[in-house]
């Protein structure tokens, strides 16, 4: 059974994939929620640039950390 997880050929394209889903896909959502309520609630906008500008500040150095090895 431990074999399974120690194989030298093993394909983890879908962790890098999920691992990068993370780190930039809340970001992505806030920003285009932010656009969305730029034009009705300019302040509301600019708390969710702000917050998907630290999410992605935050989440490079975390999960960055971790693809870097």
């Amino acid at each position: 059974m431990m074999n399974y997880f120690l194989e030298q050929n093993m394909n983890l394209d879908g962790l890098i994939y999920l691992i990068i889903g993370i780190m930039l896909g809340p970001a992505i959502l806030l920003a285009i929620i932010g656009f969305a309520l730029l034009k009705k609630n300019k302040k509301a906008a600019k708390v969710l640039f702000i917050l998907a500008t630290i999410y992605v500040i935050v989440s490079l150095g975390i999960c960055g950390a971790l693809i870097a090895g």
